[in-house]
């Protein structure tokens, strides 16, 4: 299902656009990618947005790594594949079972579908409890793979949780009041990646004027970058890296991670 939803947008009007005008590549192609995305997610919602939030965090670490100054040729690829598995098996299933609950919570249970101002304790809930959540699951699942010990993965847990809250304030109560105010449900998930994307851009370019040799310089959402991550943190982590938009070192870092994401 996976390869199905990649395949879908990659090949998209390929057997279409010969002869195709510039002005028609330009305006066709992002709109039958839009309808195809939209029919393969009704289709297979958990594998479409696996695929998804795989790909932004994939994107996000590659930039977050190239704001640090590594060329294409010396990116870390283990750390983009840790960041890729995160947002596969973490933050698209993850964000998209969320959602879904979250909303049949408060229009099934609470009846609050018809009330114009419904969006502001989902996004309380968002940031109070699937924030802290997706934070602490990222950071167990990066501490898994790079086979560290139970121990050290819940000193990074416990010493994060709080200052990611707070920094995660600064960013996604405003996103998510366009998440849960606008967005459809199916449809939150990529555009939490997306502002993913863009946050962790203007994180990593910050960053990449502040690190200083021997410094570790983490961004992630982000949400979210998630890639869904809170924002930026300095904080001391006694890691190799908290990729998925972040940066390898045992050293100070800047740490954003989704909070909200999909």
């Amino acid at each position: 299902a996976d390869a199905t939803a990649l395949h879908q947008i990659l090949s998209i009007d390929t057997h279409l656009s010969r002869g195709w005008t510039p002005e028609e590549i330009a305006t066709r192609i992002p709109l039958d990618n839009w309808i195809s995305y939209n029919h393969i997610l009704s289709i297979a919602p958990l594998p479409t947005k696996a695929v998804t939030s795989a790909t932004v965090y994939t994107i996000g670490d590659i930039i977050a790594q190239s704001k640090e100054g590594a060329e294409i040729g010396k990116l870390d690829r283990w750390r983009t594949l840790r960041s890729l598995i995160a947002g596969m098996v973490g933050h698209g299933p993850m964000s998209h079972v969320w959602y879904h609950v979250s909303e049949d919570f408060f229009e099934t249970t609470l009846k609050l579908d018809h009330v114009w101002w419904d969006f502001l304790p989902k996004v309380v809930v968002d940031q109070t409890i699937f924030g802290p959540i997706w934070n602490n699951s990222y950071i167990f699942l990066l501490g898994i793979m790079q086979l560290r010990s139970p121990k050290v993965i819940w000193e990074d847990m416990r010493r994060t949780t709080v200052p990611l809250v707070l920094e995660g304030l600064k960013l996604w109560p405003f996103v998510h009041c366009i998440t849960y105010g606008l967005i459809p449900v199916e449809n939150r998930l990529l555009w939490v990646d997306a502002v993913e994307i863009v946050w962790v851009t203007i994180l990593a370019s910050q960053a990449s004027g502040k690190g200083e040799e021997g410094e570790s310089v983490v961004v992630a959402e982000g949400g979210a970058v998630g890639v869904e991550g809170q924002v930026q943190e300095t904080v001391t982590l006694e890691a190799d890296d908290v990729t998925g938009m972040n940066s390898d070192g045992n050293a100070n870092v800047s740490l954003g991670m989704d909070k909200a994401a999909a």
